[in-house]
């Protein structure tokens, strides 16, 4: 899982094709920390299918906003450079995730 920032977003999630699905979360967010084993564990199994990174929003407060990311926890999906689906705060979960991403795979 890359770490995403101001410097790499284009290239790693606009400009990447196939499914790319971003964790936008803040530092102090507990149901962000809540949800990052999760997530890191659905990016694990799913490697090679989909591309999988994480955003941290109290760093990358601009970008995050640039993205229409406005509540963390927020999980957004991104398909060949488009936007194409998000969970946000209590929909941002492993079922909801896995079930986006077989969706879109």
């Amino acid at each position: 899982m890359i770490e995403l920032n101001k410097a790499n977003f284009q290239e790693e999630v606009m400009n990447k094709s196939g499914l790319v699905i971003v964790d936008f979360f803040g530092d102090g967010c507990e149901p962000c920390k809540a949800l990052m084993p999760e997530f890191e564990q659905i990016a694990t199994e799913f490697d090679g299918k989909a591309h999988f990174g994480k955003l941290n929003t109290t760093a990358e407060r601009k970008l995050a906003i640039s993205q229409r990311v406005l509540g963390i926890p927020t999980v957004v999906f991104y398909k060949d450079g488009q936007r194409i689906a998000e969970c946000t705060k209590d929909s941002a979960n492993r079922q909801v995730i896995v079930e986006n991403i077989l969706k879109h795979l």
